[in-house]
């Protein structure tokens, strides 16, 4: 499962995304709260310069959002490991639902934690160098399929957690359907500028939400493309 602990000379990279960039950047994500150890290992050592455009490589360990084309982006760093926190914080998921594979890295994260990583993409072309990333890396517990993510994947639920990676005005009484009785979804919720981080986990015959904070992300859209 941990698929890093021996980086290639291309992941381990240079300059502005060398392991001192990365190092600086983990220092920040500390500094504004994120405390998993489990998690800031993985984000340290993940090369996040391989999931953008050689170009913005290296912008690759800043804390910010990065275009990845058709109109996609990379999570900000912060926002990626604020939700696998949530994700992981009650027990190791053995399974995981993505919705949103986009750049690969959220669920690349994830697969170094977790048991199987299940990631639906609509946009096949983001989906296909997703696909070559983990293939480089060598990650092997990672199912992945170009489909409308928001019916999600019921031919393997439930999962035990299940996160999405972009923002609806609420979350798909299919999703919650797919969710083991004790599972938890994390996702962004709510119109463009006023959207909030939620992580839902079940109470009696309801699931009940927590706020983790104010984000924006990208629509979340149906169809394939």
């Amino acid at each position: 499962m941990n698929v890093f602990s021996r980086p290639t000379p291309e992941a381990q990279g240079l300059g502005m995304t060398s392991q001192r960039a990365r190092d600086r950047l983990i220092a920040r994500l500390k500094e504004e709260g994120i405390a998993d150890r489990r998690v800031l290992d993985v984000l340290t050592r993940l090369p996040r310069h391989l999931f953008v455009e050689p170009a913005l490589e290296s912008r690759a360990y800043e804390d910010t959002a990065l275009p990845i084309g058709h109109g996609q982006t990379i999570s900000q760093p912060w926002v990626v490991a604020r939700m696998t926190e949530a994700l992981i914080e009650a027990k190791i998921p053995a399974k995981v639902l993505e919705i949103g594979t986009g750049s690969g890295y959220q669920a690349a994260v994830l697969a170094a934690l977790c048991g199987t990583v299940y990631t639906v993409e609509r946009i096949e072309s983001l989906l296909r160098e997703a696909r070559k990333r983990f293939r480089k890396l060598g990650i092997e517990n990672i199912r992945s399929k170009n489909d409308d993510g928001r019916v999600g994947w019921p031919e393997f639920a439930p999962y035990d957690a299940i996160i999405l990676t972009a923002a609806g005005e609420e979350i798909d009484a299919a999703l919650f359907a797919q969710l083991a009785p004790d599972g938890v979804l994390v996702a962004p919720v709510g119109p463009p500028g006023a959207q909030r981080l939620l992580s839902y986990r079940r109470e009696g015959e309801a699931w009940k939400a927590q706020m983790l904070g104010q984000v924006s992300f990208v629509p979340l859209l149906g169809g394939v493309a």
